[in-house]
C-alpha cells in the first residue's frame, strides 16, 4: 500500500498497573469524536522515536521514554495516501502522572485508562486494535517492563590518511560533528541512564552533545575501545555485562571493528541465539545505532526485539 506521498506517523501504546492490573491509555479525540491510541505525524526533520515522544507528550501531557516495538500500522486515508504508523509500548510511572500537564483542549477531550480487553471493544478502528493485541501478546508473556542497550557506532571521524597522531586520537569531521548533535533527539527517546564510550576521541565527541542533552554523565572505557581490541586486550564481555546485570537503558558507544562482538556478547549474556539479524544490527554507518531490548524481570528471556536506525546526516 505505501507509495509516493505515504504519511508516516508515531505513537505508543502507554501502560500503566492499576491495583494490580494492566491497564493502557487511550484517548478521546475532540474533533473526531473518537477513541485511539495517543499517536501523530512525524513533523519535517524529525525520526520516528522523536515524533511518538512528542506527540505523546502533546496529546496526554506525559513525559515518556520509548520501550519495545509493537509493530507497523499502515492503512489508506481519505484522500488515497497509505498512512503508515509505528507504535512502540512505554511504561508510565507514578512520576510520570505526578508530572502531566494534560488538560482537555481542542485535540483532545479526555485520557482514560482501560484494561485491555476494554480497549479491544473501545477503540474506534481496527488498526489499533491490532496493536494493542500485539501489547497484549508481551503481557501473556510476563513481559511488560523492559530496558535497552544501545549499540552506537561514533559519528564520522577525520580518516587515518589524514591524521598524523594516534589513531585514537582521530577527531569528528565537520559532518560527524553535525551527526553527533543530530543524534541527541531520537537516542534521548529512549532516556538512556547510563552512557559509556570507548576512551577514542571520536567516540568521546560523539556521546557528548547526547551527555550535555540528558546531564547522563558519560563514562570511558578502553574495554569497547578499537585499540584494545586489535591488541587483543578488549573485553567486551565483562561491559556488557555490567549492562545486563544492572537492568538499566544504556549506551555503548565504539567502533565498527567491535559492534558485532557488543551485538554477540548481548546474545549470549541473555541466552539469545547468534542470529543474522545480529549482524545486521552490528553493520552500522558512522552515527548509526541499534536499541537491542531487553526484559527487565527476566533478562534471560533473551533479546525481545531489535530495531536499527541509520544515521539521519
Amino acid at each position: 500500500m505505501s507509495g509516493p506521498g505515504a504519511v508516516y506517523a508515531a505513537g505508543a501504546v502507554c501502560w500503566r498497573l492499576i491495583d494490580g492490573r494492566m491497564h493502557v491509555l487511550l484517548i478521546h479525540r475532540t474533533v473526531h469524536g473518537d477513541i485511539t491510541i495517543p499517536k501523530g505525524k512525524v513533523d519535517p526533520g524529525e525520526t520516528l522515536p522523536v515524533t511518538a515522544v512528542r506527540e505523546i507528550e502533546e496529546e496526554t501531557g506525559l513525559a515518556i521514554a520509548l520501550g519495545v516495538p509493537l509493530g507497523v500500522s499502515e492503512y489508506p486515508m481519505p484522500n488515497g495516501k497509505a498512512k503508515i504508523v509505528h507504535y512502540w509500548a512505554a511504561e508510565v510511572l507514578p512520576e510520570h502522572i505526578l508530572r502531566s500537564t494534560f488538560v482537555p483542549n481542542g485535540e483532545v477531550a479526555a485520557l482514560e485508562w482501560v484494561t485491555i480487553k476494554k480497549a479491544r471493544t473501545y477503540l474506534s478502528y481496527a488498526p489499533d486494535v491490532e496493536i494493542i493485541d500485539a501489547f497484549a501478546r508481551l503481557v501473556t508473556q510476563g513481559i511488560t517492563s523492559t530496558f535497552a542497550i544501545i549499540a552506537l557506532r561514533h559519528a564520522k571521524a577525520t580518516p587515518p590518511h589524514d591524521w598524523s597522531g594516534p589513531d585514537a586520537t582521530r577527531p569528528l569531521n565537520e559532518r560527524g560533528v553535525t551527526q553527533a548533535a543530530a543524534l541527541v533527539g531520537t537516542v534521548s527517546a529512549w532516556a538512556p541512564q547510563r552512557i559509556f564510550t570507548s576512551s577514542a576521541t571520536r567516540c568521546v565527541t560523539t556521546v557528548a552533545p547526547l551527555s550535555a542533552a540528558t546531564g547522563v554523565p558519560f563514562k570511558r572505557t578502553d574495554l569497547i575501545s578499537q585499540d584494545a581490541w586489535e591488541q587483543g586486550t578488549s573485553d567486551v564481555r565483562h561491559n556488557v555485562g555490567k549492562r545486563v546485570r544492572a537492568r538499566k537503558t544504556a549506551v555503548l558507544c565504539s567502533h565498527g571493528p567491535v559492534l558485532p562482538d557488543i551485538l554477540r556478547e548481548i546474545a549470549l549474556a541473555t541466552g539469545s541465539p547468534v542470529t543474522q539479524q545480529l549482524g545486521n544490527a552490528a553493520a552500522l554507518a558512522p552515527s548509526g545505532f541499534s536499541v537491542v531490548h531487553l526484559s527487565t524481570d527476566n533478562p534471560s528471556a533473551g533479546i525481545l526485539a531489535i530495531e536499527s536506525h541509520p544515521p539521519t546526516l
